[in-house]
């Protein structure tokens, strides 16, 4: 028969994004705000119009933006309304469908100034916003605001209707702020569990408006207080030189915005906190992911199966080996064959701590068990618990009963004993007879 045709892709629709915020009056200076500092907060509406989505069926019930009718005042939310024509919003489905899918965005909007873009007669207001998924997902958007004018203090009071009253710039008819999208960046992760000897692929992804071009990349990595760079390319050199563990694709970087660093080989040293910060002439935008190096345990019991002897204390040991970070949890139980479920045992020790060249841990765990005390057929379980691991690893260990013997066995060799002596007697007292018989045929002759 014919081959059937191809699914074709969902058409494109432009659609309203809304998002609740916050306003923070804070002058970023082209990074984020520092976690802690201090800021007045002021409720914000973000409204990212005409943003390109797949039409997947289920926008029906997605309306136009309507804003609001009553003059905004200094307690009212400010409403940002941004042109998202000239760049692309990432992740723009996640944004539209949070709500649906269960997600919290966390949106803040703060007021952005650099050098260069405050220069001028005629300097323009400036803005970030950086918004968070729940799923991990981050983006930080540069919004250009409208032109601030050069007004002298009587021309300003003049034009006091047209400014906000809370940002003290010109706003819209409707009461709103006017801003165009020059300048995304976006990655799908903010924190990234790997294994030791993976690779892995830090996310970071950017996109500008025409007017604006790529002037720098760099990948910084902090931790435990010390910081250092990674990678660090600036446009129009000869390019960075080649590293065996980190890898930029300058290709992507310059053609599709893929400023992604892929990192070979994870060891426990390439833990971290990871910075990706793009630059314009003009702005900054930066992107943070935190690296886990996360290894599961090895564990081993040892003897595997014991068998319970009369006066005889056993030492079991438990082995976890190989596994990072540092915290791990170890516990025993004891189950017999009368026992519907493990008991629990408190008399284990421990050893220290021991960290191998590799940087990951190990630790031996002995339980002992006395004759005394303790009942055979039974299984001892060494239990161990990991951030690394999806669930506990349970390995046993096997008491068994010491070997008994039967009460035809004992008659047996008491009988067996009571034969030897009866005939070992008989040949004891014909050997003492025989001499005496001699004797006398010697006296009848």
């Amino acid at each position: 028969g014919s081959a059937k045709a191809p699914t074709p892709a969902p058409p494109f629709r432009r659609v309203d994004i809304t998002l609740g915020c916050s306003y923070l009056e804070e002058d970023v200076r082209g990074l984020l705000r520092a976690a802690g500092s201090a800021a007045s907060e002021h409720p914000a509406t973000l409204v990212l119009r005409g943003v390109s989505v797949r039409d997947d069926g289920n926008l029906d019930d997605v309306t136009e933006y309507r804003v609001p009718r009553e003059n905004p005042g200094s307690s009212s939310p400010i409403v940002f309304q941004a042109s998202a024509q000239s760049v692309s919003i990432p992740h723009a489905e996640s944004l539209l469908h949070a709500d649906c899918d269960g997600e919290e965005v966390t949106c803040e909007i703060l007021p952005y100034s650099s050098r260069r873009a405050v220069e001028g007669p005629c300097r323009a207001s400036w803005f970030m916003a950086t918004l968070q998924l729940s799923s991990g997902i981050s983006v930080a958007l540069v919004l250009r605001g409208p032109d601030c004018g050069s007004r002298d203090e009587e021309e300003e009071e003049e034009h006091d209707a047209t400014l906000h009253p809370k940002l003290r710039i010109p706003m819209s008819k409707e009461g709103t702020v006017l801003t165009t999208v020059e300048f995304q960046s976006s990655s799908r992760n903010t924190s990234l569990h790997v294994h030791l000897g993976s690779s892995v692929t830090l996310d970071c992804r950017f996109a500008l408006a025409p007017s604006s071009s790529l002037s720098a990349l760099e990948w910084r990595r902090q931790h435990q207080g010390s910081g250092r760079s990674l990678f660090r390319y600036q446009v129009g050199s000869t390019g960075p030189a080649a590293q065996p563990k980190v890898h930029v694709d300058v290709g992507k970087l310059l053609g599709s915005g893929d400023a992604s660093l892929r990192l070979q080989g994870v060891s426990v040293a390439d833990e971290g906190m990871y910075i990706c910060l793009v630059s314009t002439s003009l702005h900054q935008a930066q992107h943070i992911i935190q690296l886990h190096v996360a290894e599961p345990p090895r564990v081993h019991v040892i003897p595997a199966e014991v068998t319970l002897e009369r006066d005889v204390t056993t030492t079991l040991t438990c082995n976890i080996a190989g596994y990072y970070p540092l915290g791990v949890s170890v516990s025993w139980t004891q189950k017999t064959p009368e026992d519907d479920t493990e008991t629990p045992l408190s008399n284990a020790h421990f050893s220290s701590h021991r960290q191998s060249q590799d940087g990951t841990y190990s630790i031996t765990s002995f339980l002992s068990i006395s004759s005394a005390t303790a009942r055979a057929p039974a299984t001892y379980s060494c239990h161990v618990s990991h951030v690394a691991l999806a669930e506990p690893i349970s390995v046993s260990a096997h008491l068994k009963a010491p070997a008994q013997t039967g009460s035809k066995g004992l008659v047996g060799g008491f009988i067996a004993t009571v034969i030897f002596i009866v005939v070992l007697f008989v040949v004891l007292r014909r050997g003492a007879a025989k001499p005496k018989s001699e004797q006398l045929l010697r006296a009848s002759e």
